[in-house]
């Protein structure tokens, strides 16, 4: 009888799970392993929304698995010691997994594979389900890594995008006899104070709750997507995120539901696809430059005058991330993230540029906050974000581009639906006035029962004022003219 062992990292999935797939038809037996391990994410571990959906989804990888003939064992890292402590136990005889490509888990992973491989005699099998392209495959005609998006898309593209898939495994051939299991109650994920119930109201972890998710787009939202994508009160996005984040879906899954949809091939089902691209050109960064959630990829912002986090700069942070800031659309935004893990792409720019621009606090900042609270951080793709927004990334918005919260509220949230789901305080403005309700008249601030300075806040910054010392500063900088 010949035992495999499968290891479940972020790639929380029965269908379209190569490593799972090779298992089962190359082995009598197959032990679904899981080993929490975060002190080997380095200065990354999961933030407390992402343990929130962790905990949410190993629960449902056990039960799919536990259907399908084979519980999950559960144990605790290090990794290594736990994968060889269950290789002597079972005589195992081959470790399969999906490949990990944050810096971090890489280096583990081969040192690990190097280990079993060398040491105890045990085959190991490595494949990609997170991604659709191996990110240190891809390069430009000289060799080096791309630094654009357009043109790393057009390449990457130019044959296609895979989306074959493979069902779910019928059964899981499991253990002939019980191993011994962490709860995934003992995993600690869940905080002692209960704040994550409004992750829990808008959002479903688990495998059935991606593949739901998918459908509704696909049948609901797709076809609209162009149009929709950028109006932050309608549901005009595929929110499927933190399920890739997860590995509770495979991007050839999505790929193969927007190919096989109605208008799989139009101007919509593009648009769409070439955000997956931004996840793919995310992890390409992130490969090739593995410094980039700490530094610059652009040198010269080591240089770059981010103001010094004395007392008011602290308020004003500790503002926009309490949403606040008495800027409509920023804090609706950061209230967004706040109670559902996850906020919308456009006004995610909008509330970068508010921090790194209007208020010239350090990117760094705000991408750790952004982990911890959203339930789809990830490295590759927050590191972009973020280092975009600031100006000092690959692909980078120009220093000059500094996104007017006002001007984005006007003309993405026009009637100001939004803001007034976020920000209730401001129910009673009309859409003329809610995104700067500063502006208002007196008479308009009173028929709406809108105190400036009591029931909301005055702005903590004028837009116009922070605006230009954010430009003076760039152009000040050496090297940026």
């Amino acid at each position: 009888m010949s035992t495999a062992i499968v290891w479940f990292r972020r790639d929380l999935r029965l269908a379209d799970q190569p490593a799972l797939a090779a298992a089962c038809a190359g082995h009598d037996r197959v032990i679904p392993l899981y080993v929490h391990a975060p002190e080997e994410d380095g200065d990354w571990p999961p933030g407390g929304a992402q343990r929130w959906w962790l905990h949410r989804s190993l629960h449902a990888l056990a039960a799919d698995l536990a259907r399908a003939g084979a519980p999950l064992v559960v144990r605790r890292g290090p990794s290594r010691a736990a994968i060889g402590d269950l290789v002597d136990a079972t005589a195992a005889a081959a470790v399969y997994w999906n490949r990990c490509h944050e810096p971090q888990p890489r280096a583990r992973d081969a040192a690990l594979e190097s280990w079993l491989q060398g040491e105890l005699g045990v085959r190991v099998e490595t494949f990609n389900s997170a991604l659709l392209f191996e990110p240190g495959d891809v390069r430009t005609g000289q060799g080096t890594p791309y630094r654009v998006f357009t043109p790393f898309w057009r390449r990457v593209t130019a044959n296609g995008l895979p989306d074959a898939v493979a069902p779910a495994p019928d059964r899981v051939p499991g253990p002939a006899h019980d191993l011994a299991s962490v709860p995934v109650a003992a995993l600690d994920l869940l905080p002692r104070t209960p704040w994550y119930e409004g992750l829990a109201a808008n959002w479903t972890p688990g495998e059935a709750g991606a593949q739901a998710r998918l459908a509704d787009f696909r049948s609901s939202i797709l076809d609209g997507y162009d149009g929709s994508r950028d109006h932050p009160a309608v549901d005009g996005t595929s929110a499927l995120s933190p399920h890739l984040h997860f590995g509770e879906i495979g991007p050839r899954q999505v790929v193969r539901a927007v190919h096989t949809a109605r208008h799989g091939q139009g101007a919509a089902a593009k648009a769409y696809l070439a955000e997956l691209g931004w996840r793919e050109f995310a992890a390409h960064l992130l490969h090739h430059f593995p410094d980039t959630p700490d530094a610059p990829l652009d040198p010269r912002f080591e240089r770059f005058p981010w103001r010094d986090p004395g007392a008011d700069a602290a308020a004003e942070l500790a503002a926009w991330q309490r949403g606040i800031t008495g800027i409509p659309l920023v804090d609706a935004g950061m209230r967004q993230l706040w109670h559902t893990g996850w906020m919308h792409n456009r006004v995610r720019m909008v509330v970068a540029s508010f921090l790194t621009k209007n208020l010239r606090l350090d990117w760094r900042l705000g991408a750790t906050w952004f982990w911890d609270t959203l339930v789809d951080a990830d490295l590759a793709s927050n590191t972009l974000g973020w280092q975009w927004a600031a100006g000092c990334g690959a692909d980078a918005a120009p220093y000059f581009r500094i996104f007017n919260p006002v001007r984005q509220g006007e003309r993405f949230d026009p009637d100001g639906a939004y803001v007034r789901r976020w920000v209730p305080e401001l129910t009673g403005l009309t859409a003329r006035h809610i995104h700067a309700p500063w502006q208002a008249p007196a008479t308009a601030l009173a028929a709406a029962g809108v105190e400036p300075g009591r029931t909301y806040p005055r702005p903590i910054v004028d837009l116009q004022d922070s605006r230009r010392r954010a430009l003076a500063a760039f152009e000040n900088m050496t090297g940026i003219a």
